[in-house]
Formats: structure tokens, sequence, C-alpha cells
């Protein structure tokens, strides 16, 4: 009998200060039998940085041509490719390719420095991509607010994240690895 996924319903308040997007999101999220609620949670954190109407869940761990998350222009071209944890780097490359802008959250601590070590010099190619680490006890301490239904509030500034729920307050700062716009911005 194969296990089934875990449905998470989530009401998402994001008040974004860095761009200036202010909404309610009512998010339904299903973890694969194989993902852990840090990963959820990741995936929750990715959609919050990034929230937007049109915004899309991929279909899951078990397909490896969509990101987990991603957001198309009416046309169907890929605007945001975003894939959290420790993707592979031809996929990465692959998606640079096929996406206006890519983007890694990585998380796992020492498993994701070594993934950073490994794929550095391949990936600081790519112009359109940006990685970013989640450091082990900010993502632990976001698996710790997940619920099968969730009420959270995010604010984010100065790219500090701020989660609120009934279960407490966590704060992920997404430290940066890679991010040719940002390296523009420092070069002026």
């Amino acid at each position: 009998m194969a296990l089934r996924s875990t449905v998470y319903k989530v009401d998402l308040q994001v008040a974004d200060m860095d761009r200036a997007h202010y909404a309610d999101h009512a998010l339904t999220l299903a973890r694969h039998p194989s993902e852990t609620e840090e990963r959820l949670m990741m995936r929750l954190l990715a959609f919050a940085l990034h929230a937007d109407d049109a915004l899309e869940f991929g279909r899951g761990l078990s397909t490896d041509d969509e990101p987990d998350l991603w957001l198309r222009d009416l046309t169907g071209a890929i605007e945001l490719w975003i894939d959290v944890g420790l993707p592979d780097e031809r996929l990465v490359r692959r998606a640079c390719g096929r996406a206006e802008r890519v983007e890694v959250i990585s998380y796992g601590g020492a498993r994701a420095e070594q993934w950073w070590t490994q794929n550095r010099e391949a990936l600081t190619r790519q112009h359109n991509l940006r990685v970013l680490a989640i450091e082990p006890e900010q993502g632990t301490a976001l698996a710790a607010l997940a619920s099968r239904s969730m009420k959270l509030s995010v604010s984010i500034q100065d790219e500090q994240v701020w989660f609120a729920s009934d279960a407490g307050s966590v704060c992920v700062e997404p430290r940066r690895l890679h991010d040719p716009a940002a390296d523009i911005g420092e070069a002026r």
C-alpha cells in the first residue's frame, strides 16, 4: 500500500516591506511521505519571500522537470524558478536556461556547506541564479511551527523574515551565497 501525502492548510499573511507586498494567501500544501516538515517549511519560506498571486507550488519531490515553486507569465514563460534543498547542479543549470530568474534556498548545515563547496564553481557562472543558505537552527525552529492547519504572519524587512503563529515566532535571515544582481548593485 502506497503512503499518501499529508495535506497542510495555511493562512499566510505577508507584509514584505522590502518589496512593498502586503497580502493574505490561503495555501494548501501536500507533504510527500519522504518530505520532512523542515523542507515543507522551507517551501513556505520560499513562497513568503516571493509571494505573488501567480506563484505556484510544483508537483513535488518526484518530478525533476519542475521546481518546488514557480512563477509563470500569461504566455507560460517561466519568470522565476525556485528549488529548496540541495538540487543537482545540472538541474539548476538547466533551470537557468529555462527561466528568467532561478533561486535555490539551501539548508541542512554541513551537508549544505558541502553541496555549495562542490557546486560553487559551476553555479557562480549562472548570471540569473541566486543561492541562499538557511542556518540549521533557523530551519529547525521553523519546522517547529509546522502543523496541519497553520495561521502564520510573515514580516519581511531588511532581508529578515519573521514568522509568527500561536506556536511562537522565528526569525530567519537567509545568507546570500551567490547573487549577481546584488553584486551589480554593490559595485556601483
